[in-house]
């Protein structure tokens, strides 16, 4: 990765509680370039395959066309056999050539029927995989903001309907609607050479058909879109439910989740009933048309051959042609309901996943490498909200190396602070920097690759151990792996489970306890080896006996780094270089634990307020794990042990007795 070049780079900073997003549609580099309405999106993907598209497209042309043509080859049969009849010819010699084009035809409609059908296997499953693809890359590059707006369940259901309804959309449009198009077409051709009035009856039949149906369509879209929508809805709520059955069984709330799932399924179930109602008036208007068209066309071809205009081939070819027709108009009447719904489903993926990013990498950002790891907030400016400002004009530095405790009440800022280092949010103005390199100015692929955290409640995948310590450097050898394990205290536990590394750890780690999946954040962190270190709350979830091994290993672990601890547990940083104290988004004491108790102040008041090694809850309003920042506060590791000595700490007689933990 190459280092810092040394030269000042531009990065535009947006007026306070502007949202760049809004001002331009603006995507994160090398994300595909997806258009955000939904017929354009299809074409999108159209355009990859175009070559397997036009042939699939030319085999349904040929196919229709036989199809509809084996009609004019019985009327050719027909006249032939009633001609053979009237001139005494021999009748097998008149009717080769008509039947030689009736099997042509029939043939015909086989074959090219089936080739269309073998590229659709095969493109098919390319497709749609292609779709799921390009969104799944897109999606990955919008910010913390999105997802926590979004249910994860909800969007991987749209990922999934989108994707289906790329491919059944252009199903339908290739293998149902064009052949139906081909078939009108054909027979009004037909017709008009079988008698003029015949054509010109079926040709106006077309039009009126086509054009309502159009018009129906178009106004039908809406309503699918809107059930798409509420099935999205209701896919999310049942996942949010499955994901927290246990807490609904253990609060006793089985009966309210299914009420709750309840309200969801009436909605989903009105917005569906509404499209499905639409979609039956363009059924009746649909079947009412193959009607007419079915009586009036015979009525026609009667007249006509009473009046010994067309002969009884030509009668015979327009009835059937009618009755295939209005077989087509049948299948278009099925279809125009799935159709709706595929693009429905499309549209409300495309307008839930393919909206501007929000956080992107300057045009000139670059892969910086952190040699130090010292960060200074210069007069940031942030809120969640124009009401709701957490910072004005915040300036702090810590240097490379030093190892600073963050403490406050609830919503002082904390975890807002944490959350603009790691870039989940940008501030509206002032800088953040790490080595005096604006964090802007570098790919937030290499400020997160060296920056490592271990929340309070960290997330692990549905993989084996050992896939997920090794996430932390995909390129560490097994014995790299089962190293830092050791040193966070993992090993041993891992070593008494059946599969061992390989064994899956569940749905975020459902399958592991609180402190097991604790020591297997910590021994990823290991493996990272990260110039900075931000710690939330890392070991909460440990026994006081584990707790103590694993912060000895922590303290190992943050020599030479820059390390940032959120705690609630004053114990856990009192040990610590340096401690700020937050209040209401002000920094408002800043130094070691003995020189913040000889102050008296806001530390002081802390420390002699905290129960049992914690803090008070208090103070509501910052957003913390609600409204954007971490999961919680993050306590630090090295510190001293969990049970603390009773009485004054050594250095400091009159400070207040730490509380018992």
């Amino acid at each position: 990765m190459p280092g810092y070049d040394g030269r000042r780079r531009t990065v535009r900073v947006f007026p306070p509680f502007e949202d760049p997003a809004i001002q331009i549609f603006q995507r994160a580099p090398g994300t595909p370039a997806l258009p955000a309405g939904p017929f354009r999106f299809i074409w999108y993907f159209v355009a990859r395959y175009r070559w397997w598209y036009f042939g699939m497209l030319a085999f349904e042309t040929a196919n229709a066309t036989c199809g509809i043509l084996i009609p004019y080859a019985l009327a050719r049969i027909i006249k032939s056999v009633t001609g053979a009849q009237e001139t005494s010819m021999a009748v097998v010699e008149h009717l080769q050539g008509p039947l030689l084009l009736f099997i042509a035809f029939c043939l015909g409609e086989l074959v090219f029927g089936r080739l269309a059908g073998a590229i659709q296997i095969r493109l098919g499953p390319r497709q749609r995989q292609a779709v799921t693809r390009t969104i799944y890359h897109y999606l990955q590059y919008h910010s913390y903001r999105y997802f926590s707006s979004n249910f994860a369940g909800a969007l991987a259901h749209r990922i999934s309907e989108t994707s289906l309804g790329v491919t059944q959309t252009l199903w339908a449009l290739i293998t149902e609607f064009w052949p139906i198009a081909i078939v009108i077409g054909v027979a009004v051709t037909l017709l008009f050479q079988a008698h003029v009035q015949l054509g010109w009856f079926a040709l106006a039949w077309a039009a009126f058909f086509i054009g309502i149906s159009f018009l129906l369509a178009r106004r039908c879209r809406p309503y699918a879109q809107a059930a798409a929508a509420a099935r999205s809805e209701t896919t999310g709520t049942v996942v949010d439910s499955v994901t927290n059955l246990v807490s609904a069984r253990l609060f006793a709330r089985l009966g309210f989740e299914r009420e709750n799932l309840e309200r969801y399924l009436t909605r989903e179930m009105q917005a569906i009933l509404v499209s499905h109602h639409y979609s039956e008036r363009i059924r009746w208007f649909q079947f009412s048309a193959a009607a007419v068209l079915k009586i009036g066309l015979l009525y026609y071809a009667l007249r006509l051959w009473g009046q010994g205009h067309i002969g009884v081939g030509d009668f015979v070819l327009a009835v059937s042609l009618s009755l295939l027709v209005i077989n087509e108009a049948r299948n278009l009447s099925r279809r125009f309901l799935e159709f709706f719904e595929y693009i429905g489903n499309v549209s409300n993926g495309v307008h839930t996943i393919v909206r501007a990013h929000e956080l992107i990498d300057a045009p000139d950002a670059g892969a910086i490498a952190l040699r130090r790891g010292e960060i200074e907030f210069r007069a940031v400016e942030f809120g969640y909200t124009p009401a709701r400002k957490v910072f004005d004009r915040l300036s702090v530095r810590i240097p490379a190396g030093q190892r600073v405790g963050l403490v406050g009440l609830s919503g002082s800022g904390k975890s807002t602070f944490v959350s603009l280092i790691l870039r989940l949010y940008d501030p509206q103005g002032g800088a953040i920097l790490i080595d005096g390199v604006d964090i802007r100015a570098m790919t937030q692929d290499s400020l997160h690759a060296q920056l490592s955290l271990i929340p309070q409640d960290p997330g692990l995948f549905h993989r084996t151990l050992r896939e997920n310590i090794r996430y932390g450097r995909l390129e560490a050898s097994d014995a790299e792996v089962i190293e830092a394990a050791r040193q966070a205290h993992a090993h041993e536990f891992i070593a008494q489970i059946k599969e061992g590394y390989d064994s899956l750890v569940g749905e975020r780690g459902v399958k592991l306890s609180g402190g097991q999946r604790q020591r297997i954040a910590i021994a990823r962190v290991i493996l990272k080896n990260a110039p900075v270190l931000i710690l939330d709350e890392a070991t909460s979830a440990l026994d006081s006996i584990t707790e103590h091994a694993i912060q000895q290993t922590l303290d190992t672990v943050m020599r030479g780094k820059t390390v940032i601890v959120v705690a609630h547990r004053l114990s856990t940083i009192a040990h610590l270089d340096r401690i700020l104290v937050f209040e209401d988004g002000r920094i408002v004491e800043d130094g070691t634990h003995a020189e913040l108790l000889a102050l008296g102040g806001a530390y002081h008041h802390l420390w002699s307020r905290q129960a049992g090694g914690f803090l008070p809850e208090a103070i509501a309003g910052e957003p913390d794990a609600r409204a954007g920042g971490l999961s919680a506060p993050v306590p630090l590791p090295g510190g001293p042990p969990a049970a603390a000595p009773e009485g004054p700490e050594p250095d400091d007689a009159a400070a207040p007795p730490r509380p018992p933990e």
